[in-house]
């Protein structure tokens, strides 16, 4: 039987509306990945200054996983998803008419707020709202939305940037603001967190992780090697495959195409497996793959082995990934849930939030024999290093698979 043949239409509201949420949360972010260039040439800078605008991004979304969560667990998972969603569509349009390098950095780091309270929250009211046996499958649905957000800004970049434009883009990127009406109109809030304001909402942070500060402590660390994971095999990819491969820009935005559809199957394949193995093996296979396709990823040099290539390595790298939000969840305080998942996440991010330019940094001081960046060297440098890592802080870490949200 299906795990989801006894879904009612309100839970299934409520996962459409996570997954959208996160889906066109990473639209807006990935945007930026595809324009480095341009957005350089038009404020007469370089690339390792606009690479700013992505550390900036991530180092602020802590910020607003913290804000957005306690907003979540004190007012509800409904509101502070409305609120999250509005605020980066609102940024991501104020982006596109940055009149300076400065001022888009800023802009940027604002953006990063807003997108920092979208995953937790979302996650949060998803997994108090799906039965218990539908987990692993919607944690790797809600995880795929960030591959498909990365697709769909592929696919707007290989087919509009020349017509539109860098700033024509972004302006495309304040469409999310639409998924308002749908969670106005369909999205319930969660019944256990109506059930939990019987206790004190506003209980502080520091007193729910009271007896859980080494649990936390844990979760961000492997919150920065997941981060790596992801930011260092994705965030200068495309860039890569510009510069140093010499793809034009339909062929830049073909591959991304290959590779986030890989990383879709990855997320769903992994997180429901993570249901039967376990998440804590789950995420270690996923690892583990990822260190055999390693080199193949990085040394392929014609379009369809680079295509086939980083099919595989999404697949891996999300598939690992299509494991963490109900991982995080299952191992969150109660008192937490918005909160805690969201803010461990986002901290790792804070911590991982420096490597584009410090792949660039590693690219430029490992030069090619025609003097170019060695992007493919510090690609693979980062992905071994963190994928190793990945594979033992999995192993030894805690697990609470499928406990009780409502006990």
């Amino acid at each position: 039987m299906s795990s989801r043949e006894n879904w009612s239409p309100a839970q299934r509201h409520v996962v459409v509306a996570s997954y959208l949420g996160w889906m066109l949360d990473a639209f807006d972010f990935f945007l930026v990945v595809f324009v480095f260039r341009r957005i350089a040439g038009d404020f007469g800078t370089d690339v390792k200054h606009v690479t700013y605008a992505l550390f900036l991004t991530l180092a602020m979304r802590p910020v607003g996983a913290f804000l957005f969560g306690r907003l979540a667990d004190r007012y509800g998972r409904r509101p502070a998803l409305m609120a999250s969603v509005l605020s980066y569509s609102v940024m991501e349009l104020a982006s596109a008419f940055a009149p300076s390098l400065n001022v888009f950095l800023v802009l940027r780091a604002l953006y990063g707020i807003a997108m920092g309270g979208e995953w937790g929250v979302g996650a949060s009211l998803a997994f108090e709202s799906v039965p218990v046996r539908s987990r692993g499958i919607v944690s790797g649905l809600l995880q795929a939305g960030y591959p498909s957000g990365y697709l769909l800004a592929a696919v707007v970049y290989g087919s509009f940037i020349d017509q539109i434009g860098w700033r024509g883009m972004f302006m495309v990127g304040a469409a999310p603001a639409l998924l308002l009406l749908y969670i106005r109109s369909k999205v319930p809030e969660s019944e256990v967190w109506r059930a939990g304001q019987t206790s004190d909402p506003r209980q502080s942070l520091w007193s729910g992780l009271k007896g859980h500060w080494l649990l936390a402590a844990y979760a961000v660390l492997l919150m920065t090697a997941f981060n790596f994971f992801s930011h260092g095999t994705q965030d200068l990819f495309p860039h890569f495959l510009e510069v140093q491969r010499g793809f034009s820009s339909g062929t830049v935005s073909y591959i991304a195409v290959v590779y986030n559809l890989g990383a879709i199957c990855g997320g769903l394949t992994v997180g429901a497996l993570s249901s039967r193995i376990g998440r804590r093996r789950a995420i270690a296979l996923a690892a583990g793959a990822a260190l055999i396709v390693l080199p193949f990823w990085g040394l392929a040099t014609t379009a369809v082995n680079i295509a086939i290539a980083a099919f595989a390595m999404q697949f891996m790298v999300q598939g690992a990934w299509g494991v963490v939000p109900v991982h995080l969840n299952e191992l969150s305080p109660p008192a937490l849930r918005a909160t805690f998942p969201g803010f461990v996440y986002q901290l790792g991010n804070l911590i991982a939030s420096y490597n584009a330019p410090l792949q660039t940094m590693i690219a430029e001081s490992h030069g090619t024999a025609s003097s170019q960046p060695d992007f493919a060297f510090a690609l693979m440098l980062v992905c071994g290093i963190v994928a190793a890592t990945l594979l033992v802080l999995a192993l030894v870490g805690p697990e609470r698979r499928d406990v009780r949200f409502d006990a």
